[in-house]
């Protein structure tokens, strides 16, 4: 099953983020302050992180523009500051009312290869989102090492490691949580557990969820795509209600379409490749016909800010996945 990290509660965050040699990133009273404006909590509601990248050191900054072959001169490279856009992200997710029941974190919580450190500061700095009652599911990315992560959680059982996939079973739809591990290969095992487990809930749409892209990036940096990406893709081809297929990996937002199936990739929370891209997360609210989509930039100010997309759950064969003007999402 995927990595899960359920909610805590006050004490325990601030127990635990003493525990993990930091101060508390949101203070007390302001999560006192939330709790009783009863902010409810959405099952309809998913926010959509990927990349956050997280190194040992909150300081560091990084300058994703800079890598082989980069049309950027070395003079006009961008460079962020990783932690700092996760504690952005963590803000604006509890910022919303209703505020997402669940979160996905799509891969790549480390920066370099999955080390300790890494992922006791990435802890830090999830534990509000925690305290605020959202439920955090996690994948494995290519830069994460599951063993270091499961050390991380002395809550995890021993059951509960091994492959990191599982099924959230919400009221509208089913999310689908794929372990595509360091090497972008889900295997024949896990491709036939794919399939029992949608084949067991036709009853409803399905979106499916991995770190690597199913095929080479078609965006700014070339990147090559999982080993068995098209036996993936044929695999939720044949099942109409398998309606999207959401990846990290590359760093940028993208959309495409192979036949009824949509596939989205998300933007990194952390860094990005291409000079002035989006970074950011997605607030997904789940209707009867829909996952409305909307980009939320790191910078509010940058022009793809509030960027809206829509996945629809009808099988029509020629629904394509599209722009939509869609009603101000409620915050």
């Amino acid at each position: 099953m995927p990595i899960i990290l359920p909610p805590i509660d006050r004490r325990q965050f601030i127990r635990h983020s003493l525990a993990l040699g930091g101060t508390a990133i949101m203070a007390p009273s302001a999560l006192a302050s939330a709790d009783c404006e009863a902010v409810r909590l959405d099952q309809n509601r998913v926010a959509l992180l990927s990349d956050t990248h997280i190194s040992a050191d909150s300081d560091l900054v990084y300058p994703g523009t800079k890598w082989p072959g980069s049309p950027v001169k070395e003079s006009e490279h961008e460079r962020v500051n990783m932690a700092n856009c996760l504690t952005q992200a963590a803000k604006s997710v509890i910022a919303l009312n209703p505020r997402p029941a669940n979160l996905i974190v799509n891969g790549d919580c480390a920066l370099s290869n999955g080390k300790e450190a890494e992922y006791k500061e990435f802890l830090r700095l999830v534990e509000p989102l925690r305290a605020a009652g959202i439920t955090i599911h996690v994948t494995i990315g290519n830069h994460d090492n599951r063993k270091n992560l499961w050390k991380s959680l002395p809550f995890l059982k021993q059951e509960h490691m091994g492959v990191q996939a599982g099924v959230i079973e919400l009221p509208r739809v089913n999310l689908v949580l794929l372990d595509s591990g360091r090497k972008g290969a889900l295997g024949g095992e896990q491709l036939n557990w794919l399939a029992q487990q949608l084949d067991e809930r036709a009853d409803k749409p399905a979106l499916i969820f991995s770190h690597f892209n199913p095929y080479p990036n078609r965006g700014v940096r070339p990147i090559n795509g999982m080993r068995d990406g098209a036996s993936l893709l044929k695999l939720l081809t044949k099942r109409k209600h398998a309606r999207a297929y959401f990846y990290g990996h590359t760093h940028e937002w993208q959309h495409d379409r192979r036949d009824h199936l949509h596939l989205v990739n998300q933007p990194a929370v952390s860094y990005y490749f291409g000079k002035g891209h989006a970074h950011g997360w997605v607030d997904m609210t789940l209707t009867k016909m829909s996952a409305d989509l909307e980009l939320n930039c790191i910078n509010p100010k940058h022009k793809q800010h509030g960027d809206r997309r829509q996945v629809i759950f009808a099988k029509q064969e020629d629904i394509e996945l599209k722009t939509s003007t869609l009603p101000q999402t409620r915050r």
